[in-house]
């Protein structure tokens, strides 16, 4: 049969499709901190949790990879990055301002949908804080919900991806500690950020949304650091 020439250059959508889903997947798992810093991370057992050939998770992998969200060590295993403490300063600094500015961007473009979503994501985590038995994967999971439910309302996709990018970096390191710590939840830093974001975004207060978000970051930061968990 004859083809265009251009169909040669055109992969099998199945495995397209497939993917796409493998690689969402496994940024979900790395944005939400449930992937730690240094964790080895299988290809066939990825594979198998996902119900999938092992092609897939490897392009994915390879997106990953290219993303600087995986790497590859010298015995080829595939894991998440240690990261040292100077290059966790140099993140939370970029996050402070882009995500500060997304923050200040939904204050100003934000509409009803927006501030639904937003107070949803706020009044679940502040519940869970106040649980007598916290469930902290959820937790995390409800933290990066509620963050960018704040990105999606500046309605910026330039903006969300570039997020996107700095949580696939981050989100090991930023989610371990609330992972593993109750007492950073019970302390409840977050749940007042959280509020003062919601609060500000909701009265179109874009200083005090950036600020807000700007705590939040620079707050859990200084946990983290204060843990010295990091590489040196």
């Amino acid at each position: 049969m004859n083809l265009p020439a251009a169909l040669h250059l055109v992969e099998p959508l199945d495995r397209q499709t497939l993917g796409e889903r493998a690689y969402g997947r496994l940024a979900e798992l790395l944005m939400s901190g449930r992937l730690a810093p240094g964790e080895k991370l299988s290809l066939r057992a990825s594979a198998d949790v996902l119900g999938v050939s092992i092609m897939p998770v490897r392009e994915a992998v390879s997106r990953l990879v290219a993303d600087k969200a995986l790497e590859v060590t010298p015995n080829r295993a595939v894991r998440v990055p240690i990261m040292s403490v100077a290059q966790f300063r140099d993140l939370t600094s970029v996050r402070i301002t882009i995500e500060g500015h997304a923050a200040a961007e939904a204050a100003r473009n934000r509409k009803k949908s927006d501030l639904a979503a937003i107070a949803e994501a706020e009044e679940a985590m502040r519940a869970e804080s106040k649980s007598k038995k916290p469930d902290l994967p959820r937790a995390v999971e409800l933290n990066k919900t509620f963050h960018f439910a704040v990105y999606e309302a500046a309605h910026s996709p330039i903006l969300a991806e570039i997020i996107r990018s700095l949580w696939l970096k981050a989100g090991p390191v930023i989610n371990l500690d609330l992972r593993e710590n109750p007492e950073r939840l019970a302390q409840g830093g977050a749940i007042r950020f959280h509020a003062d974001v919601r609060k500000a975004i909701a009265a179109g207060n874009s200083e005090a949304a950036r600020a807000g978000i700007a705590g939040d970051i620079s707050g859990a930061a200084e946990f983290i650091l204060s843990r010295g968990r990091l590489a040196g």
